[in-house]
């Protein structure tokens, strides 16, 4: 067992892979903020207690598993948060129909209230068993207890736990040894900090991106795109990103990566103009390179044995397809003002699209097979798009579609085509625990109910988007798509149009309280958006719940579906407030709780500064905001909000600040600034107080 950062241990044995997740890596770990987290110098499993072999289909690990412990992580995992006593399979997916394992973003990688993380560093469809078995003759003390037959197949054959301790043990198929990180506490989020510093830090985001998305009509021609974009301004509809989805194109499946000279003649004319309004451009991609893509010759022999779509797929672990592939996007895209790329179809198919990506017997020049690229071409695809970026001096935040170990520090947020909004909350409440992002995007919606309910979530969210690329009218025109296309639109729709604009002027209000928070995941490997349990795992009542979270250490969201005038809402302990009337509720209990449609639950921790900016219709490289700041109760606490140029990686040298605020109780507070930054991105305009 070996300390490699303050609180992070390595057991290795027998001779690991070449091609892991830590061994692919490429952000160095932020050993000065593991540094400052406090530790207790031993590792959190004692080396006695892991067991290590060599079987004939690989490597099996044992870890111990207390009676209390209760397991989260394996990355975004939609079906479940709590996965004690359940199997995950560690494998890429983008249909992920079933709790086996599956996801968009499989990661080897668990967290235990019981206060530490592990990480498996391996490729491979790992499996992980998380306190389904006992070793042979464990359970015969129990051979005289008597058990009712049930006459039900939910009786016969439901879900069991193993009683007492247990073990989780991990099936890592074809690999001859392996390392295993371990991550001490002392509590469940701390854990998942030193992971995230261990991974690089989280993305800090430029602020424009935390603003609102619009994805446009995937048929859309300039003058589409020249109506939706005057329309917004002309109807005070707060958008920051308006995205391209795949028309753009000569060719899409696979991609060409030119664009259609017949629908957008005059491109530049476009952009210039889409710039001119306060838009930043995002353009829909995938890795699978077309013939007549200009990068196929040069990719040509980088690329794996099979094609998908009848495209290349790059082997971006190998230096000179990446070179290739980040300089195309480089002189093609980020130098003519694109802002961020979506990068669809990285994630693999095997329900209904058969030809969707490439097998696991497929070769690639780095040796990688096709089972491990499956599980690294999500994060690989990542760093190849945000190298641009970083030769440009540019911050971005886009979309990808599959992602796995060590993303933190990568400026992307996922997203799939799969649409229940049950488990699209799920998501939000999962990401947390294994350093990703979630968008639960607006992707269509069965009534006007329907999309106040959605736009309700994801404005709450880390990427408040509306993904409207089956319908060439904004959805507050008409929901039904049929409709949408024919011109045919609600009679009332302004007033439909009027509750969605203050709904986006929420999400803009919101921008410094969550830059803020995305800045602490940047320097802490706090998640800005985290499940109940990760702040209260002694709180056992935390342990399931997986429709309501923390977004930023303040605000506790519980978003409501369509069809539901109310819900039921567990407030862990302390003090909360209603983030719309100020109402005190004492925590530790549930609430019935039956907003209107305007709103949903929304609670704010008493004591808390809270920074509300006055909305903007779109977030400037240079932004500014002006705030009012609300004092929740008689003793709030200091605010330190983060404070640098909002787009640039200045901040990498100093050039930040932490901007603190305090409030005695008077008209007004103090402000204090304190860092390298010379410039001054927030004004104080009013202070509130919500009384006690």
């Amino acid at each position: 067992m070996e300390r490699i950062a303050n609180g992070v241990w390595k057991l290795r044995w027998g001779q690991p892979e070449e091609h892991t997740p830590v061994s692919l890596r490429d952000h160095e770990i932020r050993q000065e903020a593991l540094e400052k987290l406090i530790c207790g110098g031993e590792p959190p499993i004692p080396l006695e207690d892991i067991g290590v072999q060599r079987t004939r289909r690989g490597i099996r690990i044992e870890l111990p598993l207390g009676a209390e412990e209760q397991i989260y992580g394996f990355g975004l995992q939609l079906h479940r948060i709590n996965h004690t006593g359940r199997k995950k399979v560690i494998r890429v997916n983008s249909d992920p129909v079933a709790d086996t394992g599956d996801s968009h973003a499989p990661v080897p990688f668990y967290v235990s209230t019981a206060g530490y993380g592990v990480l498996v560093d391996t490729a491979r469809y790992a499996a992980f068993y998380c306190g389904t078995n006992l070793p042979k003759g464990a359970s015969a003390h129990r051979r005289n207890e008597k058990k009712e037959v049930g006459t039900s197949e939910i009786e016969l054959y439901g879900y069991q736990t193993a009683q007492g301790d247990r073990s989780v043990l991990v099936d890592v198929p074809a690999a001859e040894g392996i390392d295993v990180y371990f991550f001490e506490g002392p509590d469940l989020l701390q854990a998942v900090q030193r992971y995230n510093l261990f991974s690089g830090g989280g993305c800090l985001p430029p602020a424009w991106g935390l603003g609102v998305w619009y994805r446009a009509y995937s048929a859309a021609r300039t003058e589409d795109v020249v109506r939706l974009s005057e329309g917004f301004r002309r109807d005070r509809m707060p958008v920051d990103v308006f995205g391209f989805e795949p028309g753009w194109q000569t060719r899409a499946y696979s991609c060409s990566f030119v664009w259609d000279e017949g629908r957008f003649p005059a491109r530049q004319a476009m952009l210039g103009r889409l710039r001119e309004m306060g838009y930043k451009v995002n353009l829909w991609e995938h890795l699978f390179v077309h013939p007549t893509s200009p990068m196929y010759e040069g990719l040509l022999p980088h690329s794996g044995s099979d094609e998908v779509w009848e495209g290349l797929v790059p082997d971006l672990s190998v230096e000179e397809a990446r070179d290739l592939f980040s300089a195309y996007h480089l002189r093609e895209f980020v130098e003519q003002g694109i802002d961020g790329f979506k990068l669809d179809e990285c994630d693999s198919s095997d329900y209904v699209h058969s030809n969707w990506s490439f097998p696991d017997t497929a070769d690639f020049p780095s040796g990688i097979d096709g089972e491990q690229m499956h599980n690294q071409l999500g994060t690989l695809y990542q760093s190849a798009i945000a190298a641009p970026f970083e030769a440009a001096g540019r911050r971005t935040f886009s979309q990808v579609r599959a992602s796995g170990a060590l993303a933190a520090p990568q400026p992307f947020v996922l997203y799939s085509d799969l649409y229940n909004h049950k488990v699209f909350i799920r998501g939000v409440v999962n990401c947390g625990f294994s350093g990703l992002l979630w968008s639960p995007e607006v992707r269509q919606a069965d009534s006007a109910e329907d999309l106040v309910r959605r736009i309700q979530t994801v404005i709450f969210s880390p990427l408040a988007l509306l993904n409207c690329w089956r319908i060439p009218n904004p959805p507050w025109m008409q929901t039904d798509r049929e409709k949408n296309v024919g011109g045919e639109f609600f009679e009332d729709y302004e007033t439909l149009r009027d509750l969605c604009r203050s709904l986006f002027e929420l999400r803009m209000s919101l921008i410094p309280y969550l830059y803020t928070s995305f800045a602490r995941y940047h320097f802490e490997g706090r998640p800005p958006f985290r499940a109940l349990v990760m702040d209260y795992p002694e709180d056992s009542n935390t342990y399931g719940i997986d429709d309501a979270y923390m977004m930023g250490d303040s605000i506790l969201v519980a978003p409501l579906v369509t069809g539901t005038s109310g819900r039921e809402v567990y407030l862990p302990g302390g003090r909360w407030r209603d983030f719309w009337t100020g109402e005190a509720y004492e925590g530790g209990r549930t609430y019935s709780v039956q907003p209107a449609l305007e709103r949903i639950p929304v609670f704010v921790k008493d004591h808390t500064l809270l920074p509300l900016a006055v909305p903007q219709t779109s977030v400037p490289d240079d932004a500014s905001f002006d705030l009012t700041i609300r004092a929740y109760g008689d003793r709030p606490g200091e605010l330190h909000l983060y404070e640098d140029d909002g787009s640039t990686f200045a901040y990498r040298d100093g050039s930040y600040n932490w901007v603190k605020l305090t409030w005695n109780g008077g008209a007004a507070g103090k402000m204090e600034r304190q860092g390298g930054y010379t410039g001054e991105q927030y004004r104080i305009v009013g202070w509130e107080r919500v009384q006690p």
